[in-house]
């Protein structure tokens, strides 16, 4: 039996349980979101591996709704905050309010301050106001006032960004975007998703709350669960060649698409697979990575770790792409 070093392996009684707990969750979503299974993966795959997810796309596609869906199947704490220009950093992460009747202060803690916190429309917010999230989701704690306050767990940022509306918006710095373990873009439903979802809207399905599937109690499980799937030696060898390609790219994908990549993918690259491989494996109830893990996650975990020059833009060649030919340049294990 396969197991991590210094721990347990995992039982198949704990496996049972485990893939219970995800097939849950994964109904209560159904029940709400009409398709968006790449989002519905990319979310559970982040909640076990106690990661952030960035969500990008038009208005329109349930963006908001998917990620308050996934923090409502679970009973625990949730926040969201609507992200505008005037947003202050004391906003998100609380404040020190002066108590008129003992002449003291106290700290009132902010919404950043929950298990789950939607940050709808992350690109709206400030400059200011988005490095001030940078400690919370690395971290995992807020200064206010020169204390340091500790973050409830488990603790997932679920942020959103429309990219076609420019005026009156922030373009994430790639410090903050590194932060996210993945970003999914989500596409048109088809006409088929697009009925089932005006059927659902006429029968009154969203206007009642989700009854909760999991508890925080099951999260954790899952998550000291994930920590446990065996990653063979021969797939983490996988997994930093593909960033070494990334930081090299003329070597293996050929000049004129290497020339697209201004900066390859940080080791933070290979330690998000790792974590994520981990996540998805359980997802599909097996208790070891495979390759097929990583290839599953190439896009989610690299469209925003490797930066494209405008070049890339004006000729229409996307990170998707350029992560393929990458993929396509390494022999798989």
């Amino acid at each position: 039996m396969n197991a991590v070093p210094g721990r347990a392996p995992i039982t198949k009684d704990e496996l049972a349980r485990g893939g219970q707990v995800i097939r849950a969750v994964q109904q209560s979503f159904a029940s709400k979101v009409v398709g968006q299974a790449d989002l519905l993966q990319s979310l559970l795959v982040a909640v076990l591996a106690n990661g952030h997810v960035l969500m990008e796309s038009v208005p329109g596609l349930a963006k908001t709704t998917a990620a308050a869906t996934i923090a409502r199947a679970v009973d625990a704490t949730f926040h969201r905050i609507q992200c505008t220009p005037d947003l202050l950093p004391s906003d998100i992460v609380g404040t020190q309010i002066y108590d008129q009747h003992d002449g003291t202060f106290r700290t009132q803690l902010g919404p950043v301050h929950a298990n789950f916190v939607l940050l709808d429309e992350i690109n709206r917010s400030s400059a200011k106001t988005q490095s001030a999230m940078l400690e919370a989701m690395q971290e995992r704690q807020t200064s206010i006032g020169g204390e340091s306050h500790p973050l409830p767990k488990p603790f997932l940022v679920l942020a959103t960004q429309n990219p076609i509306e420019q005026e009156g918006t922030y373009t994430l710095p790639e410090a903050q975007l590194d932060r996210f373990l993945l970003k999914e873009i989500l596409t048109y439903p088809s006409p088929t998703e697009e009925a089932e979802i005006v059927r659902r809207i006429e029968s009154g399905v969203f206007e009642s709350d989700a009854t909760p599937v999991a508890s925080v109690a099951d999260v954790q499980f899952l998550q000291e669960l994930t920590k446990r799937v065996y990653v063979d030696q021969a797939i983490v060898n996988y997994v930093v060649q593909l960033m070494y390609v990334t930081r090299h790219a003329k070597d293996y994908i050929g000049a004129q698409l290497a020339g697209y990549i201004e900066y390859g993918a940080s080791p933070r690259g290979s330690i998000a697979f790792t974590q994520a491989t981990r996540a998805l494996a359980l997802v599909r109830g097996r208790d070891y990575v495979i390759p097929e893990d990583v290839k599953t996650l190439r896009h989610s975990i690299l469209r925003h770790r490797i930066i494209l020059g405008y070049e890339a833009e004006a000729d229409g060649v996307t990170s998707e792409q350029v992560v393929d030919a990458i993929f396509d340049a390494v022999r798989t294990p």
